[in-house]
C-alpha cells in the first residue's frame, strides 16, 4: 500500500511538471535561462531565490521541480526492484527512470538550440509519455489491481474479457495521444491562433484559405472531434455491456466529464487571446484526460495484464468467499 501511494504521489509530481511546463511555453520563458544544466552559471539548487523574477521564475522553477521528480522516480524505480516480485513491473520501473532522464537531456537541448520546434515537441511528446508510465506504476500497485476489483457484498472479479472493449479502448488512447502531439506542435510553431474563432472556423466549417498554420490547427480541431466521438463510444460500451462494473464505470464518467472541460478551455484558449491561465489549463487538463483513458484502458486489459500470482490471488479469494456464503446458508 505505501509502494501505491508513492507511485502516485510521483505520477502526481509529474502531473504538477507538465502544468509548470505548459507555463514556461504559455508565457514564452523557454530561454528566460540561456544556459543548462546551470542557471546563469550557479549550481541548479544554488540558484539565489530573488532572482527568479519573470520568466525565470518559469523556467527555473520548472528546471526544479523536473529535478525533484527525477529523484523520485529513482526511489520509486529501487523501491519496485527491492519489494515487487514481478519481473515486467521492474523492468517498467527501470523504463520510468531511463524515460525521465532522456526527458532532461532534451529539455536541455531544447534550450541549448534556442527552442527548435521538432526538440520542443519531442519534448513534450516523451512527457506526456513519461507522465502515463507513473500512472502505470501507480495502478499496477494498486490494492484494487492486485486482488480483483470487488464490491463489499461480492467476490474478486476477473478481469473483463472483452474484445471490442480492449481494442477501442486503445485506439482511443492513442487517439488522445495523437491530440497531444498535434496540440503541441500547434503550440511550438505558434499557430494557437490561425484560426482566431470558435467554434467555427473563420465564420465556417472549412477554411477558405490554408497556410501551414493554419493546416496544424484545424487538424487539432478534428482531432479533438474524433476524440470525442471515440470516447463517447467507448463510455457507451461500458455503460451497455458492463454496468456493473465499477472500476470500468468510474474512469469512463471522470473521462467525458474531462473532455468537455478540454473541449471548453480549447475554446477559451482561443477566443481569450492564448491568456496564460486559461493555455495553462488546457496543457494539464489534455495530460490528466491521457491519464484517465490510460487507467480505464489498463483495466480494460486486465485480464492480460494480471500476473499469474494476481490471478492465484484473486482465485483464492474467490474461493474463500463462495466457501463463506456456503457456509453462512447451512447456518441459516
Amino acid at each position: 500500500m505505501a509502494l501505491h501511494r508513492f507511485a502516485s504521489f510521483v505520477a502526481a509530481c509529474t502531473l504538477l511538471l507538465i502544468v509548470a511546463g505548459g507555463a514556461v511555453t504559455s508565457t514564452s520563458s523557454g530561454l528566460a535561462v540561456p544556459d543548462w544544466p546551470n542557471t546563469y552559471g550557479h549550481f541548479m539548487f544554488s540558484f539565489p531565490i530573488d532572482k527568479m523574477v519573470g520568466g525565470i521564475f518559469y523556467e527555473h522553477g520548472h528546471r526544479l521541480i523536473a529535478s525533484t521528480v527525477g529523484f523520485l522516480t529513482i526511489v520509486l524505480a529501487v523501491w519496485i526492484w527491492k519489494v515487487d516480485p514481478r519481473r515486467w513491473m521492474r523492468r517498467l520501473g527501470w523504463l520510468a527512470l531511463a524515460a525521465v532522464i532522456a526527458q532532461g537531456v532534451l529539455g536541455g537541448l531544447t534550450v541549448l538550440f534556442f527552442l527548435p520546434p521538432p526538440i520542443s515537441i519531442a519534448h513534450a511528446g516523451l512527457a506526456e509519455i513519461f507522465f502515463c508510465l507513473t500512472v502505470c506504476l501507480a495502478q499496477f500497485t494498486a490494492p484494487g489491481w492486485k486482488a480483483g476489483y470487488r464490491d463489499a457484498a461480492a467476490p474478486p472479479l476477473a478481469g473483463v474479457d472483452d474484445d471490442i472493449l480492449r481494442k477501442l479502448s486503445l485506439v482511443t488512447l492513442a487517439a488522445v495521444y495523437i491530440q497531444i502531439l498535434l496540440g503541441a506542435t500547434m503550440r511550438h510553431t505558434g499557430a494557437g491562433l490561425a484560426i482566431p474563432d470558435f467554434p467555427l472556423v473563420f465564420g465556417g466549417v472549412v477554411p477558405g484559405h490554408w497556410t501551414w498554420a493554419i493546416g496544424i490547427h484545424y487538424a487539432h480541431r478534428v482531432g479533438a472531434g474524433i476524440v470525442s466521438v471515440l470516447m463517447i463510444a467507448l463510455a457507451g460500451h461500458v455503460w451497455y455491456h458492463h454496468p456493473g462494473r465499477r472500476e470500468l464505470k468510474r474512469p469512463a464518467n471522470t473521462m467525458l466529464f474531462v473532455l468537455l472541460l478540454q473541449i471548453t478551455l480549447g475554446g477559451l484558449t482561443v477566443l481569450s487571446g492564448r491568456n496564460v491561465t486559461i493555455n495553462t489549463s488546457h496543457v494539464a487538463t489534455g495530460a490528466l484526460l491521457l491519464a484517465t483513458t490510460v487507467v480505464l484502458t489498463l483495466r480494460c486489459h486486465r485480464v492480460r495484464f494480471a500476473s499469474d500470482a494476481t490471478a492465484s490471488t484473486a482465485a483464492g479469494a474467490s474461493a474463500a468467499w463462495r466457501a463463506d456464503r456456503s457456509s453462512a446458508g447451512a447456518r441459516a
